[in-house]
């Protein structure tokens, strides 16, 4: 059994990536695993400020929800992150959220790839959903999932499931009229 954060960065309530979310917890937890769902547009995030007070031995100086945060991403082994496509990448709740690790992150001696710190070894997931679906719909944001979270952070990467073709952005989410739904159920089921 694992221990499953996913971490829901916008998007409507009931909307299409909560829906999607959902989709993998229900599979997660019916596979034994303990999943919690973190929604960012209830828990604020701010970005980081890169003013190195943490590198100082002193708390984040950020006063939100990421403090609270810190636990549930250290006793985590599968951290996902899920978000709408917002002009063409992730969410900037989302992002918001990925920058503050920096808060979390460790003196490394001897920095792979020209990282400067060392952090929590986690797998991690990426769920998005998107009203467009072109072949280019979702590049930017696997490419920044790829680059800051696999390569640079180190996190080991789980899998990418990229719901697109899911109704325009004005509409009710359409989610339930394609097979993302059931794929994000088995992605879930069968993440370990």
């Amino acid at each position: 059994m694992k221990n499953i954060l996913v971490v829901l960065g916008g998007g409507r309530r009931g909307g299409n990536t909560e829906q999607l979310a959902d989709a993998f917890i229900r599979g997660a937890e019916d596979a034994g695993h303990r999943v919690e769902k973190i929604s960012l547009t209830k828990t604020e995030i701010k970005g980081c400020l890169g003013c190195n007070a943490c590198r100082y031995g002193k708390p984040c100086v950020q006063k939100d929800g990421f403090n609270e945060m810190v636990p549930k991403i250290k006793a985590a082994d599968l951290v996902v992150f899920a978000s709408p496509l917002y002009f063409w990448t992730i969410s900037a709740r989302l992002k918001a959220f990925i920058e503050r690790f920096y808060c979390i992150a460790e003196e490394d001696p001897a920095p792979p790839l020209g990282r400067y710190e060392r952090y929590p070894v986690k797998d991690a997931a990426l769920l998005m959903t998107s009203a467009d679906n072109f072949f280019w719909t979702f590049e930017q944001a696997e490419s920044y999932y790829r680059f800051a979270v696999i390569h640079y952070i180190g996190f080991r990467d789980k899998g990418v499931l990229l719901a697109g073709g899911c109704g325009d952005t004005n509409g009710k989410p359409r989610i339930d009229q394609t097979d993302y739904l059931d794929r994000a159920y088995g992605f879930g089921k069968n993440i370990y």
